[in-house]
């Protein structure tokens, strides 16, 4: 037995090939997508949330092909790849009457959790049209929201999987590497929050904030079979002073340094931005750290 490499933090070796062989030894016929589920199952590699690591373990089958450790079986079909042949968002055109009044007046303002439902298009398109960042598909976990005052949409909310290593927020919770490694997926990043333009509504950013906040552990659940008990976002100290989040209890975490993650020069490159989180429970440091 003898170790080959480290992939995604799993330790490869020969014993590991030598499986990935026989399997497909003993079944000539079976397609490539069929095999890395199956390769999972063996080796119970799944997901925080249960779900089987198969396109992670198709990476490896492929890296394992590239450097010679075995043949895999040829390609049944080549799927497109959405990530890699982006189209924007198709244009849905909702009413832009402008809205002018107190918050009071809007309610009841539901929020609704559009993420696989008929009205995600909505999202993507309004965000796309409205948002300075424009859309981005999320990769990975991820939930969509759009506030809604009788029926019309007023503000969109995206929340996706948190940033690998952030060094205020792992100070705050108290995470080593280790638990970081092992608890990350009980975090959501406040990915995207737009309130469309024509609404001039005072702390309506805020109650929206606040009503995301009550609902998406239950939502998160329901998608992805895990809870959330951590909420984070970045704000741009260039163009926003994060006056919403303050309003609605995040806590400010500290400022980036405006590098990036894989900067070498050790110089800012990019706008300062401050981080902000929101515990969703209490003893969020005991969820995070020690369960």
């Amino acid at each position: 037995m003898t170790e080959l490499f480290i992939y995604r933090k799993r330790q490869i070796i020969t014993d590991d090939v030598q499986l990935i062989r026989n399997l497909i030894a003993e079944n000539p016929a079976i397609g490539r997508c069929q095999l890395s589920r199956q390769i999972c199952r063996i080796w119970d590699w799944v997901q925080p949330n249960g779900y089987l690591k198969d396109i992670v373990c198709r990476g490896l089958m492929l890296k394992l092909e590239r450097e010679g450790h075995l043949t895999l079986p040829p390609r049944k079909s080549t799927p497109i790849n959405p990530l890699a042949r982006r189209t924007s968002p198709k244009k849905i055109s909702v009413s832009q009457q402008a809205i002018n009044c107190k918050i009071k007046e809007l309610y009841p303002i539901i929020i609704r959790q559009v993420r696989k439902s008929t009205d995600e298009k909505l999202f993507n398109s309004l965000v796309h049209q409205f948002h300075y960042l424009g859309y981005v598909q999320p990769v990975g976990e991820h939930l969509k929201y759009i506030a809604y005052a009788d029926d019309q949409p007023i503000a969109c909310l995206a929340f996706s999987s948190a940033p690998y290593h952030i060094g205020p927020r792992d100070k705050f919770i108290g995470w080593d590497k280790n638990t970081l490694e092992q608890r990350r997926h009980l975090l959501a990043y406040n990915t995207r929050f737009l309130i469309l333009p024509w609404i001039k509504v005072p702390h309506l950013a805020s109650h929206v904030l606040g009503l995301s906040a009550r609902t998406i552990n239950k939502d998160w659940l329901t998608l992805y079979n895990h809870p959330i008990y951590w909420l984070e976002t970045f704000v741009d100290t260039e163009r926003f002073a994060g006056t919403c989040y303050k309003a609605a209890n995040w806590r400010f975490l500290g400022f980036t340094t405006g590098r990036g993650k894989d900067d070498q020069t050790k110089k800012k490159n990019r706008s300062i931005k401050a981080m902000y989180g929101y515990p969703l429970v209490r003893n969020f440091r005991k969820k995070l750290c020690h369960e």
